[in-house]
């Protein structure tokens, strides 16, 4: 038999009625607990700094909302996600403030008030329905215990007996005795349906309640995609510094030596043929030097993004070191186009996955879509003919962002969608949609 079936049998129903039980034991120190808060907030109002209990209590609702999502996740199969983490602000009358008003430490203690008579209620009906039902089909085993009753007329009977004044009807009999069995019966096929009903009354409280608001969930989104955007600017900024002090830094540091040997060479009259081939070789170092400032400048902000995404993503496929077909709609730079920041997003989004093809899927050549949807939506299509089997790893064994992840991070900071269909053998798409103007 199905487990998910309502029936007797069912294991699902055995743990949903579970549930009440637990429910039930908790709902009086979740009910105390609610009372609790707002008589110590006002009671400590006038100390401020005592606040901060009341504060504490509020998010220690939390806790409670915790131990019910995973009663849920266990019992009623139920997995109601975990709202975003408390993050305490700085200063002190935002700390308190965010303590005191932290929405879902109150959505937590609006569950354990609104649970405590529904777990009573749920438990009592439920049980009530059980006893009943497993009394009326054992009622031909344990009726002829129970004690003899003489009536006015002189007749004994025993067993389940319903009165009124005179009249009288006792379960004593094979009829009434297989009444009673069948009563217990249907007791016993509606309390699954009855069970059920209340743990989803619960489900539904647990989903309302303790899971996430989609404004909470926008917020550490936000909070992420920041956090993430500032450590990839951190990386950009130490990569460009690395590139600096190792090579242009020590090249032109090469060039200052060979001038200030080439000037010695010339005050002390040595040949003169030396000190230009001395010349000559720093005049080299300084061409080398300039061409590697250009690359570090273009990883900053590629030039040809000033006369359009369109020129910028023809020089970057002629740069590819594979055929490249880059589409571009016209529409992508009417009304307008599409914002400097996005279209650096979108330009370096290409860039890094055009060098994950040279490098990785051993393609012969790639193709590079750019549409606009709508008037405020950008897409970029990435595709290429090569060995398939790419992935997004969200970390490396360092803990570190790596590869497609922090792409797909970059894109979230403008509110873009990242889709990779990357079948073993290929071919690999990837689909990012970026908004055409950055969002405040």
């Amino acid at each position: 038999m199905n487990a998910n079936t309502a029936s007797v049998f069912s294991a699902r129903t055995w743990r949903e009625y579970g549930y009440l039980w637990v429910a039930l034991l908790l709902a009086p120190f979740g009910l105390t607990y609610v009372i609790l808060v707002p008589p110590l907030a006002a009671g400590l109002l006038v100390t401020v700094v005592g606040l901060f209990v009341a504060g504490g209590l509020v998010l220690g609702a939390r806790g409670w909302g915790a131990a019910y999502r995973g009663l849920a996740r266990g019992l009623l199969d139920e997995p109601v996600a975990d709202p975003p983490a408390f993050v305490r602000p700085r200063g002190f009358w935002r700390s308190l403030g965010a303590m005191l008003f932290d929405g879902n430490g109150w959505r937590a203690l609006l569950f354990l008030l609104v649970a405590f008579p529904l777990s009573i209620l749920g438990f009592v009906v439920s049980t009530t329905f059980l006893a009943i039902g497993l009394g009326g089909i054992t009622y031909w085993i344990w009726w002829r215990f129970l004690p003899l009753q003489t009536m006015a007329d002189g007749s004994q009977h025993r067993g389940f007996s319903i009165m009124n004044g005179d009249w009288y009807w006792f379960a004593d009999t094979p009829s009434r005795i297989a009444l009673m069995a069948l009563g217990g019966v249907v007791f016993l096929a509606i309390w699954p349906f009855l069970n059920r009903g209340f743990a989803g009354l619960f489900r539904l409280l647990s989903r309302g309640l303790l899971g996430p608001t989609a404004g909470s969930v926008r917020v550490a989104q936000l909070r992420a995609s920041r956090a993430a955007a500032v450590e990839d600017a951190d990386a950009r900024l130490r990569r460009i510094e690395r590139d600096l002090h190792d090579g242009t830094q020590a090249r032109l540091v090469a060039v200052a030596m060979q001038l200030g040997e080439a000037r010695e060479h010339l005050a002390t009259g040595g040949d003169p043929a030396l000190a230009a081939d001395i010349l000559d070789t720093a005049h080299t170092s300084t061409k080398e030097a300039l061409t590697e400032l250009r690359e570090i400048a273009r990883g900053i902000h590629p030039p040809a993004l000033d006369d359009g995404l369109a020129v910028a993503l023809e020089t970057l496929a002629a740069r590819t070191p594979l055929p490249v077909t880059v589409d571009v709609d016209p529409a992508v730079e009417a009304d307008g186009g599409v914002s400097p920041a996005v279209r650096s997003i979108a330009f370096f989004t290409v860039a890094e996955l055009l060098t994950n093809v040279v490098k990785h899927a051993g393609a012969s050549g790639a193709y590079v879509l750019v549409d606009r949807p709508d008037a405020g939506t950008l897409h970029l299509r990435v595709r290429d003919d090569g060995r398939g089997g790419a992935v997004v790893v969200t970390g490396g064994t360092d803990g570190r962002r790596t590869g497609l992840a922090g792409l797909t991070e970059r894109v979230a900071t403008v509110d873009g969608t990242f889709h990779l269909t990357s079948p073993e053998g290929g071919p690999t798409v990837v689909d990012v949609t970026l908004p055409t103007t950055t969002r405040p």
